[in-house]
């Protein structure tokens, strides 16, 4: 055989198929041949010594300087924001320039599964389930919970995902891929590290979440009220499908406080609302690493949980005792598994989507637009050209998660069919003339307050003192600066790459804040932290995609360890400074603002409390109630008597005349009819001043003694 020639070499490298012997031919000479190295001359030796010339990633630098510079302009009590504007398009301008120039590479998109999806389904157990489905919605008449029609919606749902569960092809390729992973004793110590880091992250986003929460913040107010009557009355065995006390309310916060309040003992209390808040705002965390890490990558996933779990949005709005929480807690698990199906071509994960989808109509009521996102997810998806191919089985797999929410959703389901009314009523109020006519053209009230939503993560995230500081962004200054360069990173990836993924991400930040947006008829109420909570998912990821870009490509542009260090710590000193702007958000700020505007029904309680157990009855005192002053529900429900509202207004005193024994009762310093008539009818009484703890939230204590003779056996019996 004669020696290949350069031509034989040439040919090879360009047509490897037709060639392929000749190639393996001189791959084989090159691992048995080794070319003889001579000596370099002594001026090559010093130049080859000569370091690399130092490059500086200047447009990467710049433009997060610029977008710092920029949140920094918005933050109150003064802002400028004119001079903020120009500092972001600086910052858009160089980071652009950045990418175009390839010295920002942002975290590479996974790879698509290329196996088809499976379009068969057993129809055996859809056959079973269809009638058992029908059964349950019956049999969810009335609107209580069963354990008859719990049975049988549980079975149906069985048969359901039985149909619909398949065998996926990946499921194995995954399975082996972490056994060799694994198998490595290098990879062992990495996972170990890896491991205790996304633990630590996890323990401080716990203490985020429940520091201090019996705390802060202190007081409840007269959502708590309603929220712990329907508590109640399911410790009472009033098991609703939906809640109707307080124009209406999903039911699952009922039943996870009642279990709360069963296992840790912590009674009918603002402490037990709290607790599941935090939990419920504390379980969304892991999925937003998940989704995090199938969209970019571990290291996104980590720090989108990281940025989540130390933000004073999220935060707060799971330490207020409401269902707030419910609505990212859903959102979360709900885009994982409908973009992870997407990629693996996966019906399983479809069907786990349709779970968490169903799950989540039951929460928090602004969850019922995530099957919208859900819808818009997908046509995005088949508008582009990653689903050439895959078009038919996305839509069917489309179909199925329809069909799980939808079996999932059966109670609510019935109930809607039975009481459209009360089931729409909350958000027909706001987004129709139901309450009260719109204060302006609906659509121009639309695209403005599409505009304020969109810009609350920098600006303005409302002025609810209940679940935000008011009149501030919604991020903090490193958060939001990043947040926004993620955007521009994004945008400009999709421009290149026209990748679905990329433009889903960013349009399901609007679309998860339609249930704010979304409110016409009360366009004050918008924007708001709770009804926008659902875009806290997309919005952590894009700013740990914003920041793992910056970060990773610094790491790869500057040589040196030294570099590489000051760079490492420059992160974790940005971190650091988002974390203890967060806690001073959460623990000072915020807590300051609530305990400012709610009203001291705790320090009300303690005083019925103690006198109730003491020289009185829990029957013979009184709240008299003074407009926009304390919820009385709740001075009962604090002092212990959570089924007595203490209320007794002026103009009905004479039933306390009925009560024999010491009386007390609690009066707003300002209500001059009431102290008049108190004196008039106990001449014998006399007033005190509480203090509170809280200026301008001073109460009158009105306290008569007892005209009845000491009874020892009476006092011991009491």
């Amino acid at each position: 055989m004669e020696e290949p020639s350069v031509l034989d070499f040439i040919k090879a490298k360009l047509n490897p198929r037709k060639y392929q012997g000749l190639l393996q031919t001189f791959n084989q000479e090159q691992e048995t041949y080794t070319e003889p190295v001579e000596a370099a001359p002594v001026a090559a030796q010093s130049s080859m010594k000569k370091a690399k010339p130092f490059y500086l990633p200047w447009k990467t630098i710049a433009g997060v300087l610029f977008a710092l510079i920029a949140q920094f302009i918005l933050e109150p009590p003064t802002s400028s924001v004119w001079a903020a504007i120009s500092f972001y398009a600086l910052a858009a301008i160089f980071v652009g320039a950045g990418f175009i120039s390839k010295e920002i590479e942002l975290p590479a998109l996974r790879p698509v599964a290329e196996y088809p999806m499976s379009l068969q389904i057993d129809k055996s157990s859809l056959y079973f389930g269809l009638p058992i489905a029908l059964l349950a919605f019956l049999a969810f008449g009335g609107n209580r919970f069963t354990l008859i029609n719990i049975a049988v919606w549980i079975l149906a749902t069985g048969y359901f995902i039985h149909a619909f569960w398949v065998s996926n092809p990946g499921d194995d390729k995954l399975l082996n891929g972490f056994k060799n992973f694994f198998s490595s004793k290098q990879l062992k110590i990495r996972v170990n590290q890896w491991t205790g880091l996304l633990v630590f992250v996890f323990i401080l986003s716990a203490f985020f979440r429940f520091y201090q929460l019996d705390n802060i913040p202190g007081e409840a107010f007269s959502d708590h009220a309603e929220k712990l009557l329907d508590v109640l009355d399911v410790l009472n065995g009033k098991t609703a499908i939906f809640f109707e006390r307080n124009t209406g309310r999903e039911a699952i916060q009922m039943y996870l406080t009642a279990l709360i309040i069963k296992v840790l003992g912590s009674g009918i209390s603002f402490l037990s609302l709290k607790i599941g808040t935090a939990l419920i705002g504390f379980g969304a965390l892991p999925f937003i690493y998940l989704l995090g890490k199938e969209i970019g990558g571990r290291w996104v996933g980590l720090i989108s949980l990281l940025f989540a779990g130390i933000a004073y949005w999220p935060n707060v709005i799971s330490r207020v005792g409401l269902r707030f929480p419910l609505y990212p807690l859903f959102v979360a698990p709900t885009l994982y598994y409908l973009i992870r199906g997407i990629r693996k071509s996966s019906r399983n994960d479809f069907v786990l989507a349709g779970l968490a989808l169903g799950l989540g109509l039951h929460g928090y009521s602004p969850a019922r637009v995530i099957p919208v996102v859900v819808v818009a997810g997908v046509v995005i998806y088949l508008l582009h050209s990653q689903s050439r191919g895959k078009r038919l089985e996305t839509v069917f797999a489309l179909i199925l998660l329809s069909f799980v929410s939808l079996i999932i959703f059966l109670p609510l389901l019935r109930y809607m069919f039975d009481n459209p009314e009360m089931f729409g009523y909350r958000a027909l109020t706001r987004i129709s003339t139901l309450e009260r006519d719109f204060p302006g053209s609906p659509a121009q009230i639309f695209f403005s307050n599409l505009f304020q939503a969109s810009i609350m993560p920098f600006w303005k995230n409302g002025n609810v003192w209940v679940h935000s500081v008011a009149n501030r962004p919604a991020l903090d200054v490193v958060t939001a600066a990043f947040f926004f360069l993620g955007i521009v990173l994004l945008l400009l990836r999709y421009i290149r790459t026209r990748n679905w993924l990329d433009l889903f991400l960013i349009l399901s930040i609007p679309l998860l804040m339609m249930p704010s947006i979304l409110s016409l008829a009360f366009p004050e109420e918008n924007p708001s932290l709770n009804r926008t909570g659902g875009a806290i998912i997309p919005v952590f990821i894009t700013t740990a995609i914003g920041f793992y870009s910056v970060f990773s490509s610094l790491l790869k542009k500057l040589d040196g360890e030294f570099s590489r260090k000051m760079v490492i710590l420059l992160g974790i000193t940005f971190v650091g400074i988002g974390a203890v702007q967060n806690y001073d958000l959460i623990f000072r700020q915020y807590n300051e603002q609530f305990m400012s505007a709610s009203w001291n029904s705790s320090e009300m309680g303690e005083t019925i409390g103690w006198f109730a157990r003491t020289i009185g009855s829990k029957d013979s005192a009184y709240v008299v109630p003074y407009p926009h002053w304390v919820d009385t529900r709740l001075v009962g429900i604090n002092a212990g008597y959570p089924e007595k509202d203490y209320a007794l207004w002026p103009e009905n005193f004479e039933v306390s005349l009925e009560e024999k024994g010491s009386k007390l009762f609690i009066v707003r310093p300002v209500d001059a009819n009431a102290i008049e008539k108190l004196v008039e009818m106990y001449p014998e009484g006399q007033f005190s001043l509480h203090q509170s703890a809280w200026a301008g939230k001073d109460y009158l204590v009105f306290y008569v003694p007892s005209t009845e003779p000491f009874d020892p056996l009476l006092e011991i019996e009491n």
